[in-house]
């Protein structure tokens, strides 16, 4: 691409052009800069691009933007006004050749759900004979190829999602689900995106270390459904549609926001498509939709009852708002594969139930667990952490929630980060201690988890159900600045194993793992 062409839709936030300059890519770290790419001078609360210009030269950029007054470089110089993370989100969806514009793009977000709710959109669009991909915080599916999207990771960098629409645009893809978090919407990641629909899950206590306020953190989510406007250089026929849970507290602020057509979900009789007769069982998940003509059942192998509500929102976004059958909508949650760490049953064998879940917001404890008391008559017993450099009233909050639903919770390390470990278990027990809890009655502090979910097991008993909360599918643990190899559904599998005293894979190791 030449520089020229990238920069066309851009006066806005151009303040001077080069016009033949070739690029060969985008590069916003210099350390990772190829010869050809662009750099991106991206000023962050703790950095500055603009000190690492000389680098990104030195190692063959061919030109670089940034938003400080023009500089002398043996290379263009480009000089922005505003905000560079939306030149970037820009310049990106230029330099692939604006893939959105060709794509029926389906955007979710919420604070729980999004990621189970992405997997059934894709699901369904896919057994409905729709030539999908779709770009999630688990990975990304292109085809029949599967790409691993990172440790820890929320939406993409701009470039990064504009490569994966261009790549599902050039196999001749013709929709995509893309999960779209507050983060990536606030830092701009996906303003080149061209959204078509879009649904909410919810809007509860999370990442306000970052949003500051619910409020902050509302208005960030409600980006996704502000996008949801026509654009005129767009190829696309599909009529835009926020797809909005009516019983979320979020409701009234994204309705007043929506300029698409709107359609909400419910679990009453109030919202235009709703749901009743929810039976929850240990094996599936069986409910009746109305409001979309005749009503149906859905029988799916998902469980809990907080996945109504994810059902909801992905019928709506493709049985109300792309056309799907019915039948094929009934089809495809019957064979709805296990979403990656989501309500993830782990079973060897053993005489109780063991669960891994993602779940790690105080809404999301509250549903998983009280999924969990629906599924046994036995005892809860429950496994999870906080994470370091996150919200603190939520370490205390989710404890707090735990005690009164679980009979037996077990605090222990999740991504502890530069935080002292010692004083989030701490914060943790201050919450459990508000709802009542005992310590070593009600709940036990464990610093290591493979040894938290040793004693979990251990103290299992035929009929109980054993869930670890807060890791999900992720694949590693950050201690100070390092990642550690580490995956709940391995850990519970080798401490299963070493209970009913069968071959299984060995307890990941982490810094608080014992020694020997």
């Amino acid at each position: 691409m030449l520089l020229k062409d990238c920069l066309a839709e851009m006066s806005d936030l151009v303040v001077n052009r080069y016009q033949d300059t070739e690029i060969s890519g985008i590069s916003w770290d210099s350390r990772n800069v190829k010869p050809g790419d662009i750099f991106f001078a991206l000023v962050g609360e703790n950095f500055d691009g603009h000190q690492f210009v000389m680098t990104a030269v030195e190692q063959g950029a061919s030109a670089v933007i940034g938003t400080r007054a023009p500089i002398s470089l043996p290379v263009p110089y480009v000089h922005i006004k505003g905000d560079d993370r939306l030149a970037l989100a820009k310049f990106s969806s230029a330099f692939y050749g604006h893939p959105s514009r060709d794509l029926v793009v389906i955007g979710v977000t919420g604070t729980d759900g999004k990621t189970t709710t992405t997997n059934l959109v894709f699901h369904i669009l896919k057994t409905a004979g729709f030539q999908v991909g779709m770009i999630s915080t688990v990975n990304a599916v292109i085809g029949d190829e599967m790409l691993d999207t990172g440790f820890h990771v929320t939406t993409p960098e701009a470039p990064d999602i504009q490569r994966y629409l261009a790549q599902m645009r050039d196999a001749g893809l013709t929709h995509v689900v893309l999960e779209t978090t507050s983060h990536g919407l606030a830092q701009k990641r996906v303003a080149g995106v061209d959204y078509d629909l879009a649904a909410v899950t919810n809007v509860t206590h999370e990442h306000l270390d970052y949003h500051r306020t619910y409020e902050g953190y509302l208005q960030a989510k409600g980006k996704l459904i502000e996008a949801l406007v026509v654009n005129p250089n767009s190829t696309k026929y599909v009529e835009k549609l926020a797809v909005l849970n009516k019983d979320d507290e979020s409701y009234a602020y994204l309705h007043s926001i929506t300029p698409a057509q709107e359609l909400s979900y419910s679990l009453a009789t109030g919202g235009d498509v709703w749901a009743d007769e929810v039976e929850n069982t240990p094996s599936e998940l069986r409910f009746v939709v109305h409001g979309l003509g005749d009503a149906f059942l859905i029988r799916t192998p998902l469980i809990g009852r907080y996945n109504v509500y994810n059902s909801l929102a992905a019928v709506g976004l493709t049985a109300g708002g792309l056309g799907v059958s019915i039948a094929d909508v009934q089809r495809a949650f019957e064979s709805v594969p296990t979403v990656p760490g989501r309500m993830e049953r782990i079973d060897l064998g053993q005489d109780f139930l063991a669960i891994v879940d993602f779940a790690h917001t105080p809404n999301a404890i509250r549903q998983a667990l009280t999924t969990a008391r629906e599924l046994t008559d036995g005892k809860v017993i429950a496994v999870f952490g906080s994470a370091g450099l996150r919200d603190v009233e939520k370490r205390m909050l989710m404890p707090e929630i735990a005690v009164k639903l679980a009979d037996e919770i077990i605090l222990t390390a999740e991504d502890p980060r530069t935080e002292s470990l010692d004083g989030i278990l701490a914060d943790m027990a201050q919450g459990a201690q508000r709802s009542g809890g005992e310590q070593n009655r009600d709940f036990w502090l464990e610093p290591d988890r493979g040894t938290a979910i040793r004693m979990a097991v251990a103290r299992a008993e035929p009929g109980d159900l054993v869930i670890l909360c807060g890791k999900g599918h992720e694949q590693s643990m950050c201690f100070g600045h390092v990642e550690y190899g580490w995956d709940d559904r391995t850990a519970l599998s080798a401490a299963l194993a070493d209970r009913l005293g069968i071959p299984g894979p060995e307890m990941p190791k982490l810094p608080t793992s014992p020694k020997g």
